[in-house]
């Protein structure tokens, strides 16, 4: 994920200068014939809540949503804050210090962790910080690669695994002792890493090599690359174990691909928001919302791995950051300033009966 606008990662500062002409070539050549325009009638939004959040009007960075308890933690990147709010009252529970620079967060209820990965601003280590989501302490202080970011849970061999965007590699942490057991290099800057629930491999987007890679867990090796064509810097990403198939989302050229993990191949392509960052799903309505720098949000709605254009919008200032609860259907999106200070936007699209 992007870090703050006043501190530029290489992938907003490589910009399509990086990637050759013979490249870009290549890109539009192999790239499915599929139309850009698709578009259904439009959902409704519903305004569910508007809360305020602490802290100063600073970006904001990965959510988590613990299930069980309702709570949910939000990463305030520019803050260096984790911010802990109760889905159920609707209100901040706690506002952490002690997370400069603070990127992905995940919770693992089965644990009572929160993970969270700081990036110092440097081409130095960053670090995992472990959380108890019972007395909201820092347990450990875990080594990662260069600027951790997104990261993932691997259920079977409890594990997290573990982007490092910078460092060009995948962390690996042993869930249980909290202890780092391998780091996995990649050919190029990572993007997000998501574990698959059918292979039960892991599965992370190569941003400056435009591919998406296999790992196995238990070797620690790169058992696949898979090209991405029609893919410029592709960064989010987001499986759907049911249908198999993979979500991803590409800053450069500012669209979404369908990844089908049962051929291997990219099936489908739609444009979104420009700069799209987060991804989050709608399994019963087979629904994807991407939320996007320029702070537009698209929903995309999945039929037999192909992509429909259902809505899209401007959400926010910078509204790039979404989760989906698929207990109460909300959606939950900070906004770093809205009128002068920074609120959680509740939110809740609705369709009728016939569109999913």
């Amino acid at each position: 994920m992007t870090a703050c606008d006043f501190f530029r990662t290489p992938r907003e500062t490589i910009g399509l200068l990086s990637l050759s002409l013979c490249a870009i070539l290549s890109i539009l050549l192999l790239e499915p014939q599929i139309s850009l325009s698709q578009s259904t009638s439009k959902g409704k939004w519903k305004t569910v809540s508007v809360v305020p959040l602490p802290g100063s009007i600073t970006r904001f960075d990965y959510e988590s949503l613990d299930s069980r308890s309702g709570r949910l933690y939000m990463a305030h990147l520019g803050e260096g804050h984790l911010v802990v709010f109760d889905t159920k009252s609707r209100k901040v529970v706690s506002d952490l210090a002690g997370f400069p620079h603070a990127h992905g967060v995940l919770v693992v209820p089965q644990l009572h962790n929160v993970y969270v990965t700081v990036s110092p601003m440097t081409r130095t280590p960053g670090h995992l910080a472990v959380v108890d989501t019972r007395t909201l302490k820092t347990k450990f202080l875990v080594a990662t690669g260069i600027h951790p970011d997104g990261l993932d849970f691997d259920p079977q061999d409890r594990r997290i695994f573990i982007s490092n965007e910078w460092g060009r590699s995948v962390s690996v942490i042993d869930a249980v002792t909290n202890r780092p057991i391998g780091e996995i290099p990649l050919e190029g800057e990572v993007g997000n890493t998501r574990y698959d629930p059918v292979s039960k491999h892991i599965f992370s987007t190569v941003q400056t090599k435009n591919q998406l890679d296999e790992i196995d867990p238990e070797t620690f090796h790169v058992v696949h690359h898979y090209p991405l064509p029609g893919g410029l810097y592709p960064h989010g990403l987001w499986i759907d174990g049911i249908r198999h198939i993979a979500f991803i989302a590409c800053e450069q050229n500012s669209v979404l691909l369908l990844f089908d993990l049962e051929t291997r191949k990219v099936t489908d392509r739609l444009s979104v928001g420009t700069k799209p960052d987060v991804l989050t799903y709608d399994p019963l309505r087979h629904l994807l919302f991407v939320a996007s720098e320029s702070g537009t949000v698209t929903v995309l709605q999945e039929r037999r791995r192909t992509l429909v254009k259902a809505w899209q919008g401007h959400m926010g200032n910078r509204a790039h950051v979404i989760l989906f609860d698929p207990k109460t259907r909300n959606l939950y999106l900070p906004i770093e300033n809205q009128n002068g200070k920074p609120v959680l936007l509740i939110m809740r699209y609705e369709t009728s009966p016939n569109r999913h």
